[in-house]
């Protein structure tokens, strides 16, 4: 038997992301968020939510893009702070001891030490209610060459990727390979 839990945002996993943006005056932000995910293919988009009431939103409504930073467990401590404080009364970066970059291809700065960065331009928002939903598309996917595989692709076993329980308000690293995709199911055929 299954227990319900009625309309909730319960989905697991939920991605640790952290959304870079400058404000009017140019000072670089960084927010984590965990409604986000890959909704586009062809051309490439991904999807970033935040509430009205965040600097962020305030932040990539006048610029139209940010970054998506993907941080390692090792920077879990720096990406809850990034959910908790705000960029209107604090510099975030500084205070985690990271470093700003200027985005290549867009108006939006992204974390350095952070494994991989993607670039986005938004294309589309949705008022959702709470939320409002940038559709960014991915200009660009930068990541460090020594979270790459020995076939140039990146892996995530390097890249360490954090993921959240939303309801728990837990953190979790990424865990055993299971399968390969497209691969795996093959076995039930």
């Amino acid at each position: 038997m299954k227990k319900s839990f009625g309309p909730e945002t319960i989905v697991f996993p939920t991605p640790v992301w952290c959304v870079g943006s400058y404000d009017k005056d140019g000072n670089p932000n960084i927010m984590t968020i965990a409604w986000g995910g890959i909704c586009c293919s062809k051309p490439p988009c991904v999807t970033v939510s935040v509430r009205k009431a965040a600097y962020t939103y305030g932040n990539i409504m006048e610029r139209r893009a940010y970054t998506l930073n993907v941080p390692s467990a090792r920077y879990v401590k720096e990406a809850d702070y990034f959910g908790i404080a705000s960029g209107k009364s604090a510099d975030k970066f500084k205070v985690a001891g990271l470093t700003p970059v200027k985005g290549e291809l867009v108006d939006a700065p992204y974390v350095k030490e952070f494994p991989m960065i993607l670039e986005c331009n938004v294309v589309h928002t949705y008022e959702l209610g709470l939320h409002t939903q940038f559709v960014g598309e991915i200009m660009d996917v930068k990541v460090d060459e020594s979270c790459l595989d020995d076939e140039g692709k990146p892996d995530i076993l390097k890249i360490q990727p954090i993921v959240y329980t939303p309801q728990a308000q837990k953190y979790y690293a990424i865990g055993e390979f299971l399968g390969k995709g497209f691969s795996i199911g093959k076995e039930l055929t």
